[in-house]
C-alpha cells in the first residue's frame, strides 16, 4: 500500500480497549517504540490507551510523532454528563484525536447514528481527529444488507461536516461479523465495503474521496495483514488484540510500510 500509489499515507491505530495500567502503558511504549524501528518512518501510527493512561502516553511519545486518541468523548463541552470526558478535556492533555462509533460502544453502550452525528463536528470544530467507526453486523451481512447500513451510517455520522473538511475524518470499517466469531473477512470482502464507503463519500466530495484514509477494523494479525493491507483502497488498520502486544503491532506497522 505505498503512499505513491495512492497519494495517502498509511495509518495504523492501536486499539487497547480495556487494557494496560499506567505502569502497564509505560513499559509497552518503551517497548513498541524500540521495535518499530524504521517503519514509523513511512507510517502514520497512534495508539488508543484507556482513559486513565492517556496523560502518561501522550508523555511517553512526546516528540515520537506517534499519535494519541481517546476511545470516545461527549460531544459537549461541559455540563451534566456523569461519567464522560469532553474535547477541551482531551486536548488539554495533549490528545491528537478520538474514536468515535466503535462497534462494542455501539453494542453494549447504545451509541447511536444520532449522536455520532454531533460528536464528530464536536471533535472537528475543537481540532481534535476524529476516526468514526462503521460496519454491518451478522445478521446485516447474512440478509445482504451491508450496503444499506454502511450508507445509513456514513450519511449520519457525517452529516454536520461540512465536505472541505471530510478528509479531515478517518473512517475504520468493522465487519462485525467477523469480530469474534469465528468468521473471517477475506481480503477481497474488505476491499469491496471500504472502496463502496469511499464511492459514498465520493457521493459528496470527489477530492475528499480520494484523501480520506479508511483503515480496516476487522480481526487482523500478522499472518493476514499483508493480503488485507495490500487491497487498493485500504489505507491501513483499526487494531484491536494485536495492539496491546508490542511486537504483534510493531510487526503489523511494518506490513503497511510494506
Amino acid at each position: 500500500m505505498p503512499e505513491a500509489t495512492s497519494g495517502r499515507r498509511p495509518y495504523m491505530v492501536g486499539n487497547w480497549k480495556m487494557h494496560k495500567t499506567v505502569a502497564e502503558a509505560r513499559e509497552f511504549l518503551q517497548e513498541l517504540l524500540s521495535s518499530l524501528g524504521d517503519a514509523g518512518d513511512d507510517v502514520d501510527v497512534g495508539v488508543c490507551p484507556p482513559y486513565i493512561a492517556l496523560a502518561a502516553t501522550v508523555e511517553e511519545l512526546d516528540g515520537t510523532g506517534v499519535g494519541v486518541f481517546a476511545q470516545n468523548m461527549s460531544a459537549a463541552r461541559d455540563g451534566a454528563e456523569t461519567g464522560e470526558v469532553s474535547a477541551p478535556m482531551l486536548l488539554e492533555l495533549g490528545v491528537r484525536g478520538v474514536v468515535l462509533g466503535h462497534s462494542e460502544r455501539r453494542r453494549d453502550q447504545c451509541e447511536t447514528d444520532r449522536s455520532l452525528c454531533e460528536k464528530v463536528p464536536a471533535a472537528l470544530d475543537a481540532g481534535l481527529e476524529p476516526i468514526l467507526c462503521v460496519g454491518e453486523s451478522e445478521e446485516e451481512r447474512d440478509e445482504g444488507e451491508m450496503e444499506r447500513r454502511l450508507r445509513h451510517q456514513i450519511q449520519e455520522g457525517l452529516q454536520q461536516v461540512p465536505a472541505e473538511r471530510l478528509a479531515e475524518v478517518t473512517i475504520a470499517y468493522e465487519p462485525v461479523w467477523a469480530i469474534g466469531t469465528g468468521r473471517s473477512a477475506s481480503p477481497e470482502q474488505a476491499q469491496e465495503a471500504i472502496a463502496f464507503l469511499r464511492a459514498l463519500l465520493g457521493d459528496r466530495s470527489s477530492e475528499a474521496a480520494e484523501r480520506v484514509r479508511i483503515l480496516y477494523g476487522g480481526s487482523i494479525k500478522p499472518d493476514n495483514a499483508a493480503d488485507i493491507l495490500g487491497q487498493p483502497d485500504v489505507d491501513g488498520a483499526l487494531v484491536g488484540g494485536a495492539s496491546t502486544d508490542a511486537s504483534d503491532f510493531a510487526e503489523l506497522v511494518a506490513a503497511a510500510a510494506g
